[in-house]
């Protein structure tokens, strides 16, 4: 393991720095007292004037620029603020900075304007998409941008590296095995930067023809059967057919999901294959929003997709596809390439004004191992922030790989204006919310949890736009929250705090300090994680805390916190009990003197959450207390819709704050 931190900070200067032959301590006793010393996400100062613009019609290319520039500049002191999406996110947090504001209304204006802040240009290669990510740790390395060749000669920029032609397309393992060997050990060890090198953008415009739908909620593959689809009407495109799988029903998770596919033009077999395999490849135009099934099978829920494309022989008359497929299907086809790959752009500032090493490796097979040896190199507690690839495969796979060398995940990869948001002075609050007062009766008592939260771009949008719900606070609600909010964006958590009402409980996000499963840590490394999560949680007024765990690899379901766990929780933090991922909600402990309960996930809207709910207490006599402690799919539900299931629920039904919660479990137990 390295030193701790290779840069220390302070009042988001940089003080020191080890990449550059200079050397910190390595005992034990002189990383926690480093760890003490700086935060574990760092700041970049108080912005006090930002430079604003509009960048979301931008192409990738130069978002992708914009954003290491913003990187660069923000770096010595925030000045710099972009707008990315069409709905107006990250306006509406620009006020909270407390900035005066200009708007430039031509963004690509800014580059001359800063120019004389960067070195010059680092040039990724379009054929080579993970280039993207070399260049991003370059220009922080560097003080440069990343760039096309075509931007740095629009924009006279200086070449400093050209990557163009460097690295084999076909390679993965190459190209961010180089990065490791040779731009590592110059950068700053306290980060990690997992982002996609490329994203897809959807072409406006595009007509497309309904093939088939399920109608009904089919969550059992009881509706799996090869179906044949007759894409005849499109052999007219010039440029293929493109056959889109979705979730017809996207509120619950149990989209398309495909098995296998044989493609026949006039009778003659001209594709065949399985998901996952080699032999998908050259047909798969767009599997970026689409994961990898335990059965070799390809599936897509919610708002996610995927695409086919096949080519039919010129002349041909008749395009007939065969397809597995099963659950919730809604399947389209046109003539027209449906999307574009452009760079992804997002939180490359942060890592770039940090000079985080930036890669995208799949957690598994050979890009894992190496994924598991770039973790390796850390010290414990490091943070790797962005995400994984490959979907809810990649989360699991990804996220225990992290944990099992001491590393915690902060989702981060859509995080915007980073820099700027660290350095915000905004009062986060260290005190705990007053606890109803409450008597433990014989009731199902019902608390329920919005998740998501240790998603910090969640918290930044999807949060703040379900947050502001006008019938938000009709019902007790814990929100899960990420502590970590508290460096890396203060004013989003204080506004939170601030605006939350009587019914509204901030509680920490999974599974504390970081997404992580501290059933996978190092023995030894445990109580570090939980130590950090102790001070993120007294700082920020939480003691609650919805946890996950690692997979039980026999099976489908999570392993539970054990013994040893939960008195490492409650020997460093203040938690009062633990909510744990469980989906069945058939997990009630008492360990180490605190309680631990599973989650119960129902799926759909209100009424049939309402009805699993009901089921769920059959057999109960009255005699005894029963706890419930219920998700709520942050993704599809809104303060509405929970308040719709409130206004279906009666005796015995009891919905109560997490805390409130806790404290009639605690009563109950002791009674017990």
């Amino acid at each position: 393991m390295v030193s701790r931190r290779s840069f220390l900070w302070a009042n988001g200067v940089v003080l020191a720095a080890g990449g550059l032959g200079l050397t910190l301590p390595t005992s034990p006793a002189a990383a926690s007292a480093t760890r003490a010393a700086v935060p574990l996400l760092p700041g970049f100062g108080r912005p006090t004037r930002l430079d604003f613009a509009d960048i979301s019609t931008l192409h990738g290319n130069d978002q992708l620029l914009l954003t290491t520039l913003q990187g660069v500049v923000n770096r010595r002191r925030p000045r710099l603020y972009f707008n990315y999406s069409a709905e107006d996110h990250d306006v509406r947090w620009l006020s909270s900075t407390g900035a005066a504001v200009t708007r430039h209304d031509r963004p690509l204006d800014l580059i001359a304007r800063h120019r004389g802040e960067v070195r010059g240009a680092i040039l990724h290669d379009p054929a080579v998409p993970d280039s993207v990510n070399v260049a991003t740790t370059l220009a922080g390395l560097e003080n440069a941008v990343a760039a096309t060749a075509e931007q740095a000669a629009e924009h006279g920029l200086r070449v400093i590296t050209d990557l163009r032609g460097r690295f084999d397309p076909d390679d993965v393992l190459a190209t961010y095995r180089w990065q490791l060997d040779t731009l590592f050990p110059r950068c700053n060890h306290a980060l990690l930067g997992g982002l996609p090198p490329t994203r897809t953008v959807r072409v406006e415009g595009v007509q497309w023809r309904e093939v088939a739908r399920e109608t009904e909620r089919v969550r059992d593959s009881s509706n799996r059967e090869v179906r044949t689809f007759d894409l005849s009407p499109e052999l007219s495109g010039q440029d293929g057919v493109y056959l889109r799988f979705q979730d017809s029903l996207g509120d619950d998770g149990w989209g398309a999901s495909v098995g296998s596919v044989v493609v026949r033009a006039d009778g003659t077999q001209i594709a065949s294959f399985t998901p996952g395999t080699d032999a998908e490849t050259p047909y798969l135009f767009d599997g970026l929003n689409s994961a990898i099934g335990g059965d070799s099978n390809r599936f897509a829920d919610g708002g996610n997709y995927f695409v086919y494309r096949f080519t039919a022989p010129a002349g041909a008359r008749q395009l007939l596809v065969e397809v597995d497929l099963w659950n919730q299907f809604l399947v389209t086809a046109t003539t027209t390439a449906p999307t574009r790959v452009e760079p992804f752009p997002y939180f490359r500032d942060y890592t770039v004004a940090t000079r985080a090493m930036v890669f995208w490796l799949p957690p598994s097979g050979p890009t894992g191992e190496l994924l598991d040896e770039i973790f390796g190199k850390v010290a414990p507690t490091t943070p790797y922030a962005g995400w994984f690839a490959n979907d809810v495969a990649g989360e699991w796979g990804g996220v225990d790989r992290a944990s099992q060398h001491a590393v915690e995940v902060v989702p981060a990869d859509y995080y915007m204006n980073a820099t700027v948001h660290a350095g915000v002075a905004a009062k986060v609050s260290d005190r705990v919310r007053p606890r109803p007062p409450a008597t433990l009766r014989n009731r199902v008592y019902l608390t329920l949890t919005v998740g998501e939260g240790d998603n910090i771009q969640y918290c930044q949008r999807r949060m703040r736009q379900i947050w502001d719900d006008p019938a938000r606070g009709r019902v007790p609600v814990n929100w899960t929250v990420s502590p970590l909010l508290a460096e890396i964006g203060p004013a989003l958590l204080a506004y939170y705090q601030r605006t939350a009402t009587g019914n509204d409980l901030l509680i920490a996000g999974p599974s504390g300090a970081g997404y992580t499963y501290p059933g996978s840590w190092p023995v030894a490394d445990l109580d570090a994680y939980t130590e950090l999560t102790g001070r993120f949680l007294r700082r920020t007024g939480m003691d609650l805390v919805y946890a996950y765990n690692h997979r039980n690899p026999e099976g489908d379901g999570w392993v539970a916190f054990d013994e040893r766990i939960v008195a490492s929780y409650r020997k460093n933090t203040p938690l009062r009990g633990i909510i744990q991922s469980w989906e069945t909600g058939d997990l009630q402990l008492h360990l180490a003197g605190r309680p631990v309960i599973g989650n119960f996930s129902p799926q759909g809207r209100a009424q049939e959450y309402r009805d699993t709910l009901v089921q769920r207490i059959e057999g109960w006599d009255g005699g005894r207390p029963l706890f419930i402690a219920g998700a709520v799919n942050a993704w599809n539900w809104t303060p509405s819709d929970i308040a719709e299931l409130s206004d279906l629920l009666s005796d015995p039904f009891e919905i109560v704050r997490g805390d409130v919660f806790f404290h009639l479990l605690n009563d109950h137990l002791d009674d017990g």
